[in-house]
């Protein structure tokens, strides 16, 4: 199955307007982003457990990262609540279920040598830091290696015109996030490629997930 597989190509998708598709484990349901693969693949996707449902225990050769957007996850090593962020680095394995139910961004075998150790980081008490520009916020997320990183845009923030060696993926994870391209609401997804540009800003303000340099090769 391949599923926006040209990283050539920029794509923009909102997961409210994709459809739920049913995984093999019952009241485990994902709406994709992009993917190469079948079940075992390199994937984007919106993952939602419905209460009381659970994967059994598997490995990740390629490595994981989640963000809870909401609701609890679980699995054998805890508990985490909606704004926790959790890599999973190549060759983990764990079991994770939901007892309340929840919502997760997912990103699937795209991990390397470089993300050893996991990584959990609880986003509602972690530090922020000064960006670039008066307004902006970032907060690193995966430490290892090629990294992801929260951004937070208060109202009327504008950032400068810049390009993207290695592509950008970007998740809203609450506001609007613009540029000169569109407009882009809470759920949105936006793959831009290598060497892609754009001059971002946000007028209502935002929250965005962001990983850049990774879309040099599909």
């Amino acid at each position: 199955m391949n599923i926006n597989a040209d990283y050539k190509e920029r794509v923009v998708l909102n997961h409210h307007d994709l459809p739920w598709i049913v995984s093999p484990e019952s009241g485990v349901e994902r709406r994709m982003f992009d993917r190469i693969g079948d079940e075992i693949a390199k994937a984007t996707s919106i993952v939602r457990y419905l209460p009381g449902s659970h994967f059994p225990l598997h490995t990740h050769e390629l490595g994981e990262e989640i963000l809870v957007l909401d609701g609890i996850l679980s699995d054998e090593a805890g508990d985490y609540p909606a704004g926790t962020y959790i890599m999973n680095p190549p060759g983990s394995a764990h079991a994770p279920f939901s007892e309340s139910g929840c919502t997760l961004f997912v990103k699937l075998r795209h991990l390397g040598a470089d993300q050893v150790h996991r990584e959990v980081i609880d986003t509602r008490n972690a530090e922020w830091f000064q960006g670039m520009v008066a307004g902006l916020q970032v907060m690193p997320l995966m430490r290892q290696g090629s990294g992801s990183t929260l951004v937070r845009w208060a109202p009327q923030t504008y950032f400068n015109p810049h390009q993207h060696f290695g592509g950008e993926e970007i998740y809203v994870v609450d506001g609007v996030f613009e540029d000169e391209h569109g407009r882009y609401p809470t759920g949105s997804w936006i793959r831009s490629p290598h060497m892609s540009k754009h001059q971002p800003f946000s007028k209502e303000g935002c929250t965005i997930f962001v990983k850049t340099g990774h879309l040099v090769e599909a």
